[in-house]
């Protein structure tokens, strides 16, 4: 009889707006790691019709002809913590086990760790259920001006999703590892090769460290 795969470690990554933290699961998937990414899989949930129905009664007038309004809905949401919370009610169970289910898969493949990328990850509570947390950050002036050149946000709502979010010296206080993403692309690699080589990765359990 063929006993279980024992589950990867999860490593949860996270980080301020324009920290650069899609960077760096670019990164850690370049070097063969699974990089379960929360935002595309909330993407993915919310083309689906039920989704989309229980949606458009929460949120009227987001839902047209089954495509979802997601700058409309974001205008209208993210203002409002009650019409956030309701909005995650809908659609973080969904989420989590879209991401449980790819997980499982990882475990089949005898894969050491996992990568679930989640931007929210401590204000959701899941770095409780992390074996280790990467928190990737940067001077507050250089993401804003990453934010402001992807386009799409203003000043003023990249602040204003900045300050919903915990602290980044609250997120890096509470860190296994921190990645400090103000130069260019070698230093990252060259912090992302640390971590990997770190005892504490090859280990039986991770522990603390600032790169």
């Amino acid at each position: 009889m063929t006993a279980d795969p024992l589950p990867p470690r999860r490593l949860g990554l996270t980080g301020s707006i324009g920290a650069g933290k899609s960077t760096v699961a670019g990164l850690l998937r370049a070097r063969g790691l699974t990089v379960l990414d929360a935002d595309e899989q909330a993407r993915l949930v919310t083309q689906e019709p039920e989704v989309l129905v229980q949606i458009e009664a929460r949120f009227p007038g987001t839902v047209t002809a089954g495509v979802l309004d997601r700058a409309g809905l974001a205008a209208r949401v993210f203002p409002d913590p009650a019409a956030v919370a309701d909005l995650n009610a809908i659609v973080h169970p969904r989420v989590r086990a879209r991401m449980n289910g790819l997980e499982a898969q990882a475990a089949a493949r005898a894969e050491a760790w996992v990568v679930q990328d989640v931007p929210l990850l401590f204000e959701s509570g899941l770095d409780a259920q992390m074996d280790a947390v990467l928190v990737v950050d940067a001077p507050l002036d250089v993401r804003l001006r990453r934010a402001l050149a992807r386009g799409g946000l203003t000043k003023d709502d990249i602040l204003a999703r900045d300050a919903r979010q915990l602290p980044a010296e609250e997120k890096r206080r509470r860190a296994t590892w921190v990645i400090e993403n103000s130069s260019d692309l070698a230093g990252l690699e060259a912090q992302v090769e640390r971590i990997m080589n770190s005892q504490e990765w090859t280990g039986e359990k991770a522990g603390r460290d600032t790169i």
